[in-house]
Parts: C-alpha cells; sequence; structure tokens
C-alpha cells in the first residue's frame, strides 16, 4: 500500500501535460455536392456542440443555429461569394444530431473554394470533417481547422491524384513523430518489455490491430466518432503505465479495483447527464481494464497476454491513425497505394521510436548512467498514467 501511495504521489507531480500536444476532439461535419457552378452543402454538428454557441448551453432552435452558419459557411468562385439558390433550410438528422442544408449558385465552374468557418471562434481545436463528391462521382474528404479552413477545388483535383507511394508514407511516418500520445504509448510498451521476445510480441500485437482498423477506417466500412476513439487513446496510455506498476508491485487486485471505480463513476455521471462517452462504453472499458490487470497480475509470464491485449489497443490506434489520413482528399484510384504508404510509414515511425529508446538505454548502461529499473519505472508508468488520464478526462468531458 505504502509503495502504491508513492506512485500515485509521482503521478500527481508529474504535472499536467500540454493540452496542444494531443491530437483534436470537438468535430462538426459537411458534405458538399459541387455540380458545375452549383455547389449544395450539408452540414451536421452533433447537440453537444451546437450547446455552446448558447450562454446557457442549450441546444439552439433552428432559426439561431442557420443564422450562426450562414456567414460562416459557404462558397465562392473566382474571387467572388456564391449567393444563395435558397433559403438555408433545416432537414431530419439523426437523434442528437441537427443537420441544414444549402445550395449555390455560383457565377462560373472555375475557381471555386468550399469554406467552412463554424465553430473555431468557440473551439479553438474544432475540427470539420468535409466530404466533398463531384458530380462524376468523384469523393475526397479532408479535415477542416481554424488554420486551414477551405478548400479549393483546382488544387486538390490533382494533389493526390498525382502524389506518388513515397510521399504516402512520409505521411504515415510524420503521423508518428507529431502525435504524442502515440508516441507515450511505445514509450509504455517498451518500458515493461524485459526482453525481446516481450518487446517482439507487443508490437506484432499493436500493429496488427491498427492496420485492420486503419484499413476499415479509410475505405470506409467503420466511422466510429472521433472524440470516443481520442478519449480511449488516451486510456490505453493511462493502462500502460497502470500495468507497469501492477508488474512492479504485484498488487493487481487493488491496482484493477481503483482502475474500474473511475470508469463506473464516469458512466453514472453520463446517465445522469454528465460527460460525452456513452454509459456502455464505459463500462465495458471497466471490466476490461480490470479483469485485464487481474489476469496479467497472476501470470508468471504475460508476454503471449499482452500480444493479444495490444492488438485490442492497436485497434483503437488504428482509428486515430485514420484520422490524420483523412485529411487529405482520397481519390478511390489511389486508395490502395496511400493506404498501404501510409500504414508503411506508421510502423518505419514506431520503429524508430522503439529503436532510439532502446539505443538511448543501452547508451546510458554502458557509461553507467542510468537509474535502477525499478525507479525508472516508477517514474516512466507515473508519467504515462498522469498524462493519459489528464487527455482521457479531458476528452470524455470536452474541457
Amino acid at each position: 500500500m505504502r509503495r502504491l501511495l508513492q506512485l500515485l504521489l509521482i503521478a500527481f507531480l508529474a504535472g499536467l501535460p500540454s493540452a496542444g500536444l494531443a491530437h483534436t476532439r470537438s468535430e462538426s461535419h459537411s458534405n458538399w455536392l459541387v455540380d458545375g457552378s452549383s455547389v449544395h452543402l450539408t452540414f451536421s454538428v452533433s447537440d453537444v456542440e451546437a450547446r455552446r454557441l448558447t450562454p446557457d448551453h442549450r441546444p439552439p432552435n433552428d432559426p439561431a443555429l442557420v443564422a450562426y452558419l450562414l456567414p460562416r459557411v459557404g462558397a465562392s468562385a473566382a474571387g467572388k461569394q456564391c449567393p444563395l439558390a435558397n433559403k438555408p433550410k433545416p432537414v431530419a438528422a439523426a437523434t442528437g444530431y441537427r443537420r441544414v442544408e444549402f445550395l449555390y449558385n455560383c457565377p462560373t465552374s472555375n475557381g471555386i473554394v468550399l469554406s467552412s468557418n463554424a465553430f473555431y471562434d468557440v473551439v479553438p481545436t474544432h475540427v470539420n470533417l468535409a466530404e466533398v463528391q463531384s458530380a462524376s462521382g468523384d469523393f475526397a474528404e479532408y479535415v477542416l481547422n481554424s488554420d486551414d479552413h477551405t478548400i479549393d477545388m483546382d488544387e486538390s483535383r490533382g494533389k493526390v491524384a498525382g502524389a506518388g507511394f513515397l510521399t504516402f508514407v512520409e505521411m504515415g511516418i510524420m503521423h508518428i513523430f507529431t502525435g504524442v500520445d502515440h508516441m507515450s504509448f511505445l514509450l509504455g510498451l517498451v518500458l515493461i518489455s524485459k526482453r525481446f521476445k516481450d518487446l517482439a510480441f507487443v508490437i506484432t500485437g499493436f500493429t496488427l490491430g491498427h492496420s485492420l482498423t486503419l484499413a476499415l477506417a479509410v475505405t470506409g466500412v467503420i466511422r466510429p466518432h472521433a472524440e470516443f476513439i481520442d478519449a480511449l487513446v488516451a486510456l490505453t496510455i493511462a493502462l500502460i503505465g497502470i500495468e507497469n506498476i501492477s508488474v512492479v508491485t504485484h498488487r493487481p487486485g487493488l491496482l484493477a479495483l481503483s482502475t474500474a471505480a473511475p470508469l463506473l463513476a464516469m458512466a453514472a455521471f453520463r446517465v445522469a447527464g454528465f460527460g460525452l462517452l456513452p454509459p456502455l462504453l464505459l463500462l465495458g472499458a471497466g471490466l476490461f481494464a480490470s479483469n485485464y490487470l487481474m489476469v496479467s497480475g497472476h501470470v508468471r509470464d504475460a508476454a503471449r497476454l499482452r500480444l493479444v491485449v495490444t492488438l485490442v489497443f492497436g485497434l483503437i490506434h488504428g482509428f486515430g491513425f485514420a484520422a490524420d489520413l483523412l485529411s487529405e482528399p482520397i481519390p478511390t484510384a489511389q486508395l490502395a497505394k496511400l493506404l498501404a504508404g501510409f500504414n508503411i510509414g506508421v510502423e518505419i515511425g514506431q520503429l524508430s521510436v522503439v529503436t532510439l529508446l532502446t539505443l538511448t538505454v543501452m547508451a546510458l548502461r554502458r557509461f553507467h548512467l542510468t537509474l535502477p529499473r525499478r525507479l525508472t519505472v516508477d517514474l516512466c508508468a507515473a508519467f504515462l498514467i498522469s498524462i493519459g488520464t489528464y487527455w482521457f478526462v479531458k476528452r470524455s468531458f470536452i474541457f
């Protein structure tokens, strides 16, 4: 118990990580159909996001939502704003969502630029997932943000269509190098692996998992809610830190209870109307985490078990990888090349991180500069729990 209290104190003192280093969490959707000089826009947003527009945090009525969106979305052609062909029309949407349709008649079909500037003024990290379709059936997806909230149709037509395989590999590498949450999870995998064989098991499971869901997301078979995935990615970072402590302390029961109780409490809060994640998701996460910690804590050699668990964690991270891939247009003809290149780039990126960490440890050992393994595990695990918990709570409640 004393050991656990010390570790919790270390986790607290690890400090609050910067939210700016994590991937994004607030989003809306736009579907654009560009047919010659005619542009049809369907803008969708959840009630959770729409509540941000009112002082009492209740969803605005249809006229108020249209009045907010009207000056912030639209299209232009040859430098001139495209006029509306008719009044914006709120239409039926899925439960918990709002949808408004706009129809623009541009003066020309050349130089059309689409724009969505909504919600950046209330949430600077907001993203808009835009799907653009032409009359010929060409389809592309974009992720718009406050710094890049326009789509130039002339530029986008040739951007990825003419890109080579190495460009997609570079995208995958940069996703790993610029994603602190994924790099933190890799640190946890290296930390928990005492032997090269252990590291091979966890990396293999993680790779199988994220390769599968990356393909499913990019091909459109499964498109999970991005905010849920971001929160679950953060939870996996905290869990890998907790398991490191479980291995050191041999107290899986207390750690399993300490992990499951907050998740079950969050499920209860969600039922009461607080939070973002569905109660069943939180309940399932709590049961999974507690059972896994109990099983791994009583298995003499948990290396093979971790292959299965990191495969599950990889499934979650794969959807996170897809979010970056979808920030570029994806013509159907380029889909296979893009998917293979991006996946290879992700593998190169994560193997580079693992190799760099391993070589750093070997160099420190050679010059007798390393701390005792147990202290190193304590400090790194405390950091992972701190940063993972912070991101998970922040993304679950959208602070």
